[in-house]
């Protein structure tokens, strides 16, 4: 048996990928809990002193932090078990710099868009729209980013898939769109259905309550 520990908030993105891939290998794990308004739980500032923040692994006591580093630790840990990249090394460097995109500017551009107003909202919805037709471009003609199996990239792109749709609602912009991008429309269809996926899924209700408690800190912030 594993001593598997994982902590983090089943509201965070990157808690998600955590749990999806630790479900797609197989492997039993803990998982504790944290408040998703704090970072000032004494075992997570003790486990990822740095940056206070979910999600955070502990394999036989020693724990990593960061969850494309965390995503990358487990497939090397176990290998053999539903492996989450593709054998050929172009196809493994290619995963990670869409996942570094997604990350970085996707990422960044989606914030815009949800926390801005005005020109800069604008902006933000632009570079949105321009990084789902981009995605859009990797997944025709495939069932899933990693081919015909889920993968590394699905797991890394997956919010977009759920969460997606809140920010857009609660930061009342509209980029996502099903007759512009089909391909990437089927692959949400294809990601949702899967039952490691809709096991671990907060409700619609929770994931808003977040997004407006963002919205709510940064207008607070901002008058302040």
């Amino acid at each position: 048996m594993e001593d598997v520990k994982l902590l983090g908030t089943k509201e965070s993105i990157f808690t998600q990928r955590i749990m999806w891939a630790l479900k797609l290998k197989g492997i039993c794990y803990e998982f504790i809990e944290q408040d998703f308004s704090s970072r000032s739980s004494p075992l997570l500032v003790k486990l990822n002193p740095v940056y206070n923040k979910v999600p955070v692994i502990v394999h036989d006591g020693k724990s990593l932090a960061e969850s494309l580093v965390i995503l990358e630790y487990i497939e090397e840990t176990w290998p053999l078990i539903n492996p989450l990249f593709p054998v050929d090394p172009f196809e493994r460097a290619s995963g990670r710099f869409w996942a570094r995109f997604v990350d970085g500017k996707f990422y960044e551009a989606a914030k815009r868009a949800f926390f801005s107003s005005g020109e800069t909202k604008a902006e933000g919805v632009e570079s949105v729209v321009e990084g789902l037709h981009l995605l859009e471009g990797q997944i025709i003609g495939k069932k899933f980013f990693g081919g015909e199996k889920l993968g590394y990239l699905d797991i890394i792109i997956g919010w977009i898939a759920y969460w997606f749709q809140y920010i857009e609602e609660i930061g009342e912009f509209k980029a996502m769109d099903s007759t512009k991008y089909p391909c990437l429309h089927a692959w949400i269809n294809n990601f949702i259905q899967l039952p490691i996926i809709q096991q671990s899924l907060p409700t619609p209700d929770v994931v808003k309550a977040v997004f407006r408690g963002f919205k709510d800190a940064a207008a607070l912030a901002g008058a302040n």
